[in-house]
């Protein structure tokens, strides 16, 4: 894959390069953008039906066939009919051969762009034009674009090495995902690097209004750890509830979830916060969002925090459950870049720029270099149903995407057995059996993230902890992206009885970690990995994460040598 898209970033011209990814990618525009095509798969079989000269009853029957909007398209425009003409100009006129990739993606902008009135009719109209602009091979393929099926299991990791690769070497990575950490948008990366070369790249700085890929925590088993890498240690509560990174740009606020999600309209009481209570023209503050009682002012568990996230009924739910916004860092500041100065530094400006308020706080924090008073403090937590500690490095700038031992969470106690949570990517799932037939899923194969090699290795099966309801939730979800075949970044030695994308995120706890010859999760030259013993399902949907956030192999590893280490 590596070498496949570097033949074809080569061939690229700077004004095409970050279309070509996007699209590689089944996007139009960065995730953050929130930029989609608007056409299901019953205007899609319109559009082929009108494209084609079939009947909608023949499109019908093809897709139900194949079961592939691609396949239907490649198949019916091989043998296209002549179209029915609706006007004397339809007669004379077929829509003229798209030749490029810009092209065709300007048409995708507009289709994905229009809306209001007559919109549903204008892109089934635009679909269809394109789609006889194009051979039936590309129709295939630009059809499985459109409804959201590509799948060609490009992730960004892998674009990021493919670029490296066609300018100056692999050598390169690093650079490029730096750049990319702080503006989440491959396309622009792709397009600095081919019009100013690395020395562009280099210059690439975050500004607000743009996401930065989120900081991440290392795991440690203890305060004494802790205290012998850093010395000292800025200490603090550790809240279960969103991560939001808030951009303020004069007089508007836009929030970003963990996954890069847009989530400004969800929570309207933080927006309003921070553009009254903030001594900043601009900022990029990042925080945790909790539900709180406002009776008893105590904070919420996330199962209630949760259900904050939604696109509607916002305003009665602001109501019956309130957030408070603990900030944490400061990114960005009046149109500085804050990311290289100590963290001290950055949470002293963070203090100085919030005017007290009853939605907007700093989080809890203290310096110390003894482990005796980061134990108390992380009993405290505990006994306050927070779930645990962040432990930072005091002269440590912020890293975006990356995850080190600058930062380091300490959560409820690692011991022999694995009290900790993981968070698990879903890659399979296994038919219902007995009594859980009828739903037609009796549990799932998950897998933990590889960053190095950009794959999703298995780690475990769960069947454990799901109720009636969310299994048939569950199921009805996974069918969405339902695969023919083993994703190409899927790494198992199990064979599921329905594969899926790896899209999707759970809780899973579990009794320990083991060595395993099932899952290839950390696997070694014997061929053995880890696999999670008697796992189960936590009731909770990740949906703040993208896979590639899903626990990683290196975690896992990690785990399990805290595990021993704990062990009696």
């Amino acid at each position: 894959m590596f070498d496949i898209l570097a033949d074809l970033f080569r061939q690229a011209a700077p004004d095409e390069i970050d279309k070509i990814i996007y699209l590689s990618q089944g996007q139009l525009l960065p995730p953050y953008r929130g930029l989609e095509t608007g056409m299901s798969a019953k205007l899609m079989l319109r559009a082929v039906a009108d494209a084609s000269g079939h009947s909608v009853a023949e499109v019908e029957k093809a897709y139900d066939n194949s079961g592939d909007m691609g396949d239907t398209a490649e198949k019916l425009l091989s043998a296209r009919r002549p179209r029915q003409p609706v006007s004397l100009f339809d007669a004379i006129s077929e829509p003229p051969r798209a030749e490029t990739v810009g092209e065709v993606y300007a048409i995708l902008m507009e289709i994905a762009r229009t809306s209001g009135a007559g919109s549903v009719e204008r892109k089934i109209s635009l679909t269809s034009d394109l789609l006889s602009a194009v051979s039936p091979v590309e129709a295939k393929h630009i059809s499985r674009f459109v409804v959201g099926k590509l799948r060609l299991g490009v992730g960004d990791p892998t674009v990021l090495e493919a670029l490296a690769i066609t300018h100056g070497g692999r050598e390169h990575k690093q650079e490029l995902e730096r750049a990319y950490n702080n503006c989440c948008d491959l396309g622009l990366v792709a397009t600095t690097l081919l019009s100013a070369g690395m020395d562009g790249v280099n210059r690439m700085h975050i500004r607000a209004g743009t996401p930065i890929r989120m900081a991440l925590c290392e795991r440690v088993s203890s305060a004494d750890e802790i205290i012998a890498r850093m010395g000292s240690a800025a200490v603090e509560a550790k809240y279960d509830g969103f991560r939001i990174q808030a951009h303020i740009t004069g007089g508007d606020v836009e929030m970003f979830s963990r996954n890069l999600e847009r989530t400004t309209g969800m929570f309207p009481e933080i927006a309003e916060a921070l553009l009254a209570h903030l001594k900043a023209e601009s900022a990029v503050i990042e925080g945790e969002a909790m539900a709180f009682d406002e009776i008893t002012g105590e904070l919420l568990p996330f199962q209630v925090t949760i259900q904050r996230k939604r696109k509607h009924d916002i305003g009665e739910m602001a109501e019956k459950f309130p957030l408070r916004f603990y900030a944490f860092d400061l990114l960005y500041l009046n149109g500085e870049d804050l990311t290289g100065l100590p963290f001290v530094e950055r949470r002293n400006l963070l203090e100085s720029v919030i005017v007290p308020n009853s939605v907007i706080t700093t989080s809890e924090m203290f310096i110390t270099e003894r482990p005796e008073e980061i134990t108390r403090a992380f009993e405290s937590a505990i006994g306050r149903g927070l779930e645990g500690l962040v432990v930072k490095r005091p002269d440590s700038g912020y890293t975006a995407g990356a995850r080190n031992f600058n930062w380091i969470k300490l959560k409820r106690s690692y011991r022999a057995e694995l009290s900790d949570s993981v968070d698990l990517c879903i890659v399979g799932y296994f038919l219902g059996r007995g009594s859980r037939a009828k739903f037609g899923i009796g549990g799932v194969l998950a897998a933990v993230y590889d960053e190095e090699a950009d794959m999703f290795r298995t780690v475990t099966k769960i069947g454990s902890g799901f109720s009636e309801d969310e299994l048939a939730d569950i199921k009805k979800m996974l069918d969405v992206t339902a695969l023919s075949h083993r994703h190409p970044r899927v790494d198992s030695a199990i064979e599921a009885d329905v594969w899926v994308e790896p899209r999707h995120v759970i809780k899973v706890t579990a009794d320990e970690l083991t060595r395993s010859q099932l899952h290839t999760a950390g696997r070694d030259e014997t061929g053995t990995g880890f696999a999670l013993r008697f796992p189960r399902f936590v009731g909770e949907l990740r949906t703040d994460k993208r896979p590639e956030d899903a626990t990683t192999v290196r975690e896992i590893v990690r785990l399990y040598e805290m595990q021993g280490a704990a062990a009696p």
